[in-house]
């Protein structure tokens, strides 16, 4: 089976990856706003800088911290006006995907 590119980071920069991870980990302790919240900001910002992996990986987290499907997709949907149709097509499938796994 084929690395990801998240799996490949940390492969080939354990430091960096592992002081990545403590970062995260702060940020998800951070209280003010729920982690379902967190995790659909998280669609929206990533759609906004056109990962669609990132928009798989946080739609599968929003999923299992309560979303729903029309939660998801307007976290991606919303970027329409500001970054426009290509941006929203290109994510779009990959937060479909992240909420139909499992």
């Amino acid at each position: 089976m084929e690395k990801s590119t998240y799996e490949t980071f940390q492969s080939e920069c354990p430091k960096l990856a592992a002081k990545f991870n403590e970062l995260v980990q702060v940020q998800s302790t951070m209280t003010g706003l729920d982690q379902k919240t967190k995790q659909l900001i998280n669609i929206a910002i990533q759609t906004s800088n056109k990962n669609p992996v990132g928009v798989k990986m946080h739609a599968i987290m929003a999923k299992k911290n309560g979303a729903t499907r029309d939660e998801v997709l307007s976290a991606v949907t919303m970027n329409l006006h500001l970054s426009g149709l290509s941006t929203v097509l290109e994510c779009l499938p990959s937060a479909i995907d992240g909420y139909d796994t499992e």
